[in-house]
């Protein structure tokens, strides 16, 4: 069995401990925001936080998570940031497709817990391992600086 915290909530998995923490989340706690694409850790889509680091879900073995907190799409508006990077998204309507965004957000929820006010290089450059084939990432940079002035 391997324990661990999802959202909050404490959470015992009695599965391999090398199955992939993507395949837990979704298919066995049922939490489908945290979307698989590449699954090889290149895309981003699979962003989650472990004790508030971003990680790749699709590539960490749920055993890496044993004892430790994860926060999921599900569980980001349980943070102050989380709530104004969320707020910002919807305001300036970032969305095309979707289907990245959860990994968007989550990696946008990351830089902007250490630095809360990013220039574009900084944005730039802590984004880029996600990718979006809708291609929104001036709206994602837009939307991360209004998240980012609104904790201000």
């Amino acid at each position: 069995m391997i324990q661990f915290t999802v959202n909050g909530q404490l959470r015992q998995v009695d599965i391999a401990p090398d199955t992939p923490l993507l395949w837990v989340l979704r298919d066995t706690l049922e939490l489908t925001g945290t979307k698989y694409a590449c699954g090889q850790a290149l895309c981003g889509a699979c962003v989650v936080h472990v004790d508030g680091a971003p990680v790749r879900a699709c590539m960490t073995p749920v055993s890496a998570v044993a004892g430790r907190q994860v926060t999921t799409i599900e569980g980001a508006e349980r943070s102050r940031v989380g709530r104004a990077v969320q707020d910002a998204w919807r305001k300036l309507d970032v969305v095309q497709c979707g289907y990245c965004q959860s990994g968007q957000i989550m990696s946008a929820m990351a830089l902007l817990a250490s630095n809360r006010k990013p220039t574009d290089a900084d944005i730039d450059n802590a984004m880029a391992a996600n990718l979006c084939r809708c291609a929104t990432y001036q709206r994602i940079r837009a939307a991360i600086h209004a998240a980012a002035k609104s904790l201000a």
